[in-house]
């Protein structure tokens, strides 16, 4: 490592963590010799980058330099690998064993057995899912007397039993929540095979998004609309202005949720379709979806089947997901 690079990690450890700017004032190099030093840092595991342009800073990486080695079976590494994702208190997204690894480690849990437990627990969720979807129709019947949609699925649950949130429900969650447009992409990208399929399986021949309740900068159905950009007509679901906005989150009764849909959102379009896709973003009761598809099928809108898809969805009850 060179003199230039050893000063630049003593300067950072004793800041704590420090701007470019208050690199390039120390040291008086150029900005650009600078930024190299510091991408060969990042690069090197030596010191970590935080937030984004214009407001970046760099801190000490503090992790050790031995790799521990878990005694885990190769299946489970790989089970671990492609399924599990944390995004942390400070945002930073951990893939797969790391990941795993930094929750044992907070949770202070035996990496080994946890690990066994999790692909047990896993493969449990996983006998629901069929082509990377959900059926969740059963629940839909159950759950209202009146129903609209013919199908319902999921792309993935929001949680699990003691390891919570999925890669799925943490990606929805703080995509939301942090308005964050690469994380709406994310999302978009691991759903559009799913859509395509029922697409495909359905004969779908129009497509309509929940609109959103709450009011954001960025909007994830909007980002999701045009990330996909479905080769299929679009209906025209709007969302009432209330007096108050109430949003289906806030809700814990069944019943309520019924009503805050049927009178908030409203289907304004004239055409007819034969088969059509609802696509909202979580699901719990599933009532914004059915009462929407209930008014369709009023309006005469639509000739064949509704089909609906939410890219997560509760296990059993639907207040799980209230957060989002």
């Amino acid at each position: 490592m060179s003199d230039i690079k050893k000063n630049i990690i003593n300067f950072i450890n004793n800041k704590g963590s420090v701007s470019v700017k208050n690199i390039i004032d120390t040291f008086g190099l150029s900005r650009q010799a600078i930024q190299k030093h510091l991408s060969e840092l990042v690069e090197a595991g030596e010191i970590e980058k935080i937030g984004r342009t214009p407001r970046v800073y760099y801190s000490i990486k503090v992790t050790s330099r031995i790799k521990p080695v878990f005694k885990i079976t190769p299946e489970t590494e790989k089970t671990i690998n492609e399924n599990y994702l944390i995004i942390t208190p400070a945002g930073e997204v951990k893939n797969g064993l790391e990941g795993f690894a930094y929750w044992c480690e907070r949770n202070n849990l035996p990496l080994e057995k946890t690990a066994e437990e999790y692909v047990k627990t896993l493969a449990k969720y996983n006998v629901w899912k069929k082509d990377g979807l959900i059926d969740s129709t059963e629940k839909i019947k159950t759950s209202f007397d009146k129903v609209g949609l013919d199908k319902m699925y999921y792309c993935d649950f929001y949680s699990i039993e003691r390891f919570g949130k999925t890669k799925m429900g943490q990606f929805l969650l703080y995509a939301k929540q942090s308005q964050d447009r690469k994380l709406m992409k994310k999302i978009s990208d691991e759903v559009r095979t799913s859509i395509l399929g029922l697409i495909e399986k359905y004969k779908i021949d129009a497509v309509g998004f929940i609109p959103p309740t709450v009011k954001r900068e960025v909007q994830l159905m909007k980002e999701l609309r045009i990330s996909l950009a479905l080769p299929l007509r679009e209906m025209s679901i709007v969302k009432a202005r209330t007096e108050i906005v109430v949003p289906q989150k806030t809700l814990n009764k069944i019943e309520d949720r019924m009503e805050n849909a049927r009178k908030s959102i409203f289907v304004t379009d004239n055409n007819i379709s034969k088969n059509i896709l609802l696509i909202d973003d979580a699901v719990g009761s599933g009532a914004t979806l059915n009462e929407t598809a209930l008014q369709i099928k009023r309006l005469g809108l639509c000739s064949g089947k509704i089909i609906g898809l939410a890219i997560t969805g509760s296990f059993k009850g639907f207040d799980v997901i209230s957060e989002v």
